[in-house]
């Protein structure tokens, strides 16, 4: 059964920097890519970021609102993912979760949604919350 528990979350002043941790069980980690999910109270979840399999010859992609500021890496000796976030706005208070995915498609889920808003293998994890006062 593939679990995810997503860590690292909290309250932080903007302009801060927060780094998330994903941990994944239940599946070979290294054999596929890793996305990187938000929702926000009262909205949709939408998608973040995305990372392909490899740790070192990776492919990485970033939604319009996060790129330039967030940066998603992977420990496939850990099974785990990150994401490090930087200059945290307001508007990036949200819950965070972490998905396993077939593929990242070339990030385009990330910029139209759709129905890869959502794990490909396993449930959604319980996330981890973060909050950017102003």
């Amino acid at each position: 059964q593939v679990q995810v528990v997503e860590s690292g979350g909290g309250l932080v002043q903007a302009g801060g920097s927060l780094t998330l941790s994903c941990t994944v069980s239940g599946l070979p980690f290294a054999n596929y890519a890793m996305g990187c999910f938000r929702q926000a109270s009262g909205k949709e979840r939408g998608g973040v970021s995305c990372i392909t399999p490899s740790e070192y010859d990776h492919e990485a992609y970033y939604a319009d609102s996060v790129k330039d500021r967030f940066v998603i890496s992977r420990d496939n000796a850990k099974n785990t993912l990150y994401l490090q976030m930087n200059a945290l706005k307001p508007e990036d208070t949200a819950i965070y979760y972490c998905a396993a995915k077939n593929g990242c498609f070339g990030g385009r889920y990330l910029r139209t949604g759709g129905p890869e808003l959502r794990p490909d293998f396993g449930r959604w994890g319980q996330g981890t919350q973060v909050i950017v006062s102003s």
